[in-house]
């Protein structure tokens, strides 16, 4: 395992590579869940991400023997543009294999940056299968995104930012997939500072560190589903198994749904975007016990394509109560959707879509549907709407759109 010695000696050789991610005070998430919460922004690093930290430290280690071999990775996202970036940087040929269904704008961003791009499967698992086949072939350098020392001591570097910061943090929150993100920054803030406590966040549908813990080894997940696809892990990496029984603290997590809900948050309050996967430690302050603490909040990437922001915003502001859709069956005579629109302008309910359908209801010389959905404040302000329904004789249908 990397000493403090690795770890500071990895943060001076990045000291002209990264870009300064400066704590960002969050009165909202203060507020909210009773602690003072701070974000470390590393969704602003070069290449939108933290994993250029682990990459780069990882190949400018390498001997020069190694390094005239060229690297390669596997990689649909963000680990991909890391090693590119770091590779051009310290001249470096540098081969990536991505599944063939990797969006077009992240094989661009990784090519922009010199390395030779091989579209290979349709899942992660073959591009990786096709990776080491030609690291076999061709006799490269493998450079792995979580399971490997160099890659790890390179992550901790983001703790021993914070501590110069903020020395007297009481805990750090950390996103949790492969594993490596937080055995670094585990370790690293340990080392300068047994009594921090870390927190790691995985997602419910890809708990892969959680179940390695319960089951004492380990242990491969039989699927992952959540959208946080960063940190959809199906097995975190042997060596990260050991920093985190070592370092961890805790593993909480997280639904889709406090996902989303984060992703709003942080977008209308601090003007940030994030991807799923980096915001799973906003999404899990939730859930930590602890309150009056000073915490940070590891924000550990920001690459996410335009038509998932839109569909993230949507859903949040359903999953906060700030659009609300139902239906009602109202008699089939004139006068009801004046009713309606009379009991929805009194609560200041604004509508933003309304379908009056006589054909969908079965019965329908008696009654018609009527679908609407309106802005809303909250669910305070939903149950009030319910509520106001119900005294005049009307059952609401909540959808989930």
């Amino acid at each position: 395992m990397p000493t403090l010695c690795d770890f500071v000696e990895s943060k001076e050789r990045l000291s002209n590579v990264l870009v300064k991610t400066k704590l960002i005070y969050s009165s909202t998430f203060s507020d909210e869940f009773g602690n003072t919460i701070y974000i470390k922004p590393e969704n602003l690093q070069r290449t939108g991400s933290f994993k250029i930290r682990g990459a780069y430290n990882k190949i400018f280690t390498l001997n020069d023997e190694e390094k005239k071999k060229g690297l390669i990775a596997s990689s649909a996202g963000n680990h991909a543009q890391g090693v590119a970036f770091a590779a051009q940087k310290l001249g470096v040929k540098a081969t990536i294999v991505m599944p063939r269904h990797t969006p077009l704008i992240k094989v661009e961003a990784t090519a922009k940056y010199g390395a030779e791009i091989v579209l290979y499967g349709d899942v992660y698992d073959e591009a990786y299968a096709k990776a080491k086949e030609l690291q076999e072939e061709k006799g490269y350098i493998f450079i792995h995104p979580f399971d490997d020392e160099s890659v790890i001591a390179g992550q901790g570097t983001i703790a021993l930012e914070i501590l110069e910061e903020m020395p007297d943090v009481d805990i750090i929150v950390v996103p949790l997939g492969g594993g490596g993100l937080i055995s670094g920054v585990a370790a690293a803030a340990k080392m300068k500072n047994p009594n921090i406590k870390i927190i790691g966040v995985e997602p419910e549908g890809a708990a892969s560190a959680l179940k390695s813990l319960k089951e004492g080894k380990v242990t491969e997940l039989k699927e992952s589903y959540t959208i946080a696809d960063g940190a959809a892990v199906k097995r975190i990496g042997d060596i990260n198994f050991e920093y985190i029984k070592k370092y961890v603290d805790e593993i909480i997590t997280v639904s889709d749904y406090d996902l989303m809900e984060s992703f709003l948050i942080l977008v209308e309050k601090h003007k940030l975007i994030a991807e799923n996967a980096g915001i799973l430690s906003l999404a899990g302050l939730r859930k930590i016990k602890e309150k009056n603490k000073k915490i940070v909040s590891v924000l550990s990437g920001g690459n996410i394509d335009v038509l998932t922001i839109s569909s993230m915003i949507s859903k949040g502001l359903i999953s906060r109560g700030r659009i609300f859709s139902f239906s009602v069956q109202l008699p089939d005579k004139p006068g009801q959707l004046q009713l309606v629109s009379d009991i929805l302008t009194k609560l200041n309910a604004n509508v933003v879509r309304l379908d009056h359908n006589q054909f969908k209801n079965l019965d329908r010389f008696h009654e018609v549907e009527l679908r609407v959905t309106v802005e809303t404040n909250g669910e305070d302000h939903i149950q009030r709407i319910i509520k106001e329904f119900s005294n005049y004789g009307y059952e609401i249908m909540r959808i989930n759109v």
